[in-house]
């Protein structure tokens, strides 16, 4: 029995080393952490309890049965971030190039299932040259086996993805159908065909940063949620994106202690300037409301016009989405409108309230929005906040014109508070292009058109272009001061803390995709 109990703690030795790293540890790079080391950086110390450690794949053919590392080339288990239970897999790029075999699959589909079942976040950390080719479909089926889990997970428990080394062909769409993705800069890439393939087929001369790096998928597809530095760092992020979430569909994510103050804001009066016209950042507008160095935005490179990301009010997590009118004065555009609408549909699904600010002169013209599907995608945020059932408060700090005022969690679309700054211009379009529609015959017959044009632009904008007329007809609940805002969102959240909604039966909405 001693024999056995000290033959298997040699194998656990020897797992735990990792065959491939067991062979390149002298030559470690510490700007790019081990599968193990990634995990024990991003676990409390002495969580981590590892599942499968003994495991090696069954492929005899190839020569394979002679090249057996134990692990398999994945370190899969659970532990700790912050006291809170999480399950992790981390993929070992220095076994068989992190690639996927049969018993990897089943490696990471067991600690998905898992968490499913206890109801805590799963975390990949993806370091893989893709499907082990000399296990055929057998591979391909492993990979099919964790979409399969993902899509069931999907809104049950938080799924973040950090790609931390190469994710090719099939590896990266499971990735793809979690919560959010993290690369990590210079040392990370995705795509769907390689550099090669894509020269062989389309006659490109592209790099492998170029065609699927991490600034690539973060400021033009869209596809990372967040970039870091190094491992380190994307850790890091992992854990403080972590923290604004709960651990599943059934909780609210955990609050930190807070006291209330007065909360009056000063610097919010002076942000939006008198020019209608003239820009602003609205980062100051968040910063001026939240709790102080609380927010953590997604997707910051990637379609600037809207803002989203998580915060802090008052000590509780919530989702906020805010137009930026630092770019393209923050009109709704194709990838706005997406961005948005994948950030809605996450914190509705677990439970995270939603604050709106608002300032937007509609959607953005044109025949590349057009033929790009502007109607489809502008309808994705539409429908997203239509179906939301957590709390969801707006602020208007300037305009909401046309369309894109009933898309940004208007009243009438379901929103629970409604709340407008003086400055704020609530109207169909804006007053100089409204008068001249209006008051076409007018200006037409003037002895001074341009005269009578900027007379009854002032008309139209004395009559419209303010929160008063809606407010007159309950679309907005109160036009407060800016510098009251965050006082009235800590008050209006603390309300609807407790809001419930009774859904229509059915299987499910047809968002349109």
């Amino acid at each position: 029995m001693e024999d056995k109990i000290k033959d298997l703690n040699n194998k656990l030795a020897e797992a735990h080393l990792g065959g491939g790293e067991k062979r390149i540890a002298k030559q470690h790079d510490k700007k790019k952490l081990t599968a193990r080391e990634r995990v024990q950086y991003l676990l409390d110390e002495g969580s981590f309890e590892e599942i499968g450690a003994l495991v090696t794949h069954r492929t005899k053919e190839f020569g394979m049965d002679k090249q057996q590392f134990y692990g398999d080339g994945v370190v899969t288990g659970y532990g700790t971030i912050d006291g809170r239970l999480v399950y992790v897999f981390a993929q070992d790029f220095t076994v068989f190039g992190g690639s996927l075999s049969e018993t990897h699959a089943e490696k990471i589909c067991k600690v998905m299932d898992l968490a499913v079942k206890v109801g805590a976040p799963i975390i990949g950390l993806n370091d893989s040259g893709g499907a082990r080719i000399q296990e055929g479909v057998r591979s391909l089926g492993g990979y099919a086996d964790i979409f399969y889990r993902n899509v069931q997970a999907s809104g049950v428990i938080p799924q973040l993805s950090a790609i931390m080394g190469p994710c090719a062909g099939g590896a990266v769409y499971s990735p793809a159908m979690t919560d959010f993705t993290l690369m990590v800069e210079n040392s990370s890439y995705m795509f769907v065909t390689g550099p090669n393939v894509v020269k062989t087929v389309t006659n490109e001369e592209v790099t492998s940063e170029e065609l699927g790096g991490a600034s690539t998928h973060a400021s033009k597809s869209g596809v990372a949620h967040k970039t870091s530095a190094n491992d380190v760092v994307c850790l890091e992020d992992v854990k403080k994106l972590l923290s604004y979430l709960p651990q599943n569909n059934q909780e609210k994510p955990k609050a930190i202690p807070y006291k209330l103050n007065d909360e009056v804001r000063e610097q919010l009066s002076n942000i939006v300037p008198d020019n209608a016209n003239k820009p602003y950042d609205m980062h100051d507008v968040i910063s001026g409301i939240i709790d102080d160095n609380s927010f953590y935005e997604i997707h910051q490179d990637h379609a600037e016009n809207i803002i989203v990301g998580f915060a802090r009010l008052g000590g509780k997590s919530i989702g906020i989405v805010a137009n930026q009118p630092m770019f393209l004065a923050g009109v709704l555009d194709v990838n706005s409108s997406k961005k948005a609408a994948r950030f809605v549909r996450f914190c509705d699904s677990f439970n995270i309230p939603l604050l709106v600010l608002e300032d937007v002169p509609g959607f953005l013209p044109g025949t590349d929005q057009e033929w790009n599907g502007i109607i489809v995608h502008g309808a994705k945020l539409l429908y997203a906040f239509s179906e939301a059932t957590v709390p969801r408060v707006t602020v208007i700090t300037r305009k909401a014109y046309g369309g894109a005022y009933d898309v940004m969690n208007s009243k009438h679309i379901g929103a629970d508070m409604n709340f407008a700054w003086p400055s704020a211009e609530i109207a169909v379009m804006g007053a100089k292009g409204a008068a001249e529609i209006i008051f076409r015959r007018d200006i037409a017959a003037s002895d001074d058109p341009e005269a009578k044009w900027k007379e009854k632009e002032a008309e139209y904008a004395d009559r419209f272009a303010n929160p008063y007329s809606a407010t007159e007809r309950g679309f907005i609940d109160e036009v407060i001061l800016p510098k009251d805002t965050r006082r009235k969102l800590i008050k209006a959240f603390a309300m609807l803390e407790d809001k419930h909604v009774d859904k229509p039966k059915r299987k499910h909405g047809n968002i349109p995709l």
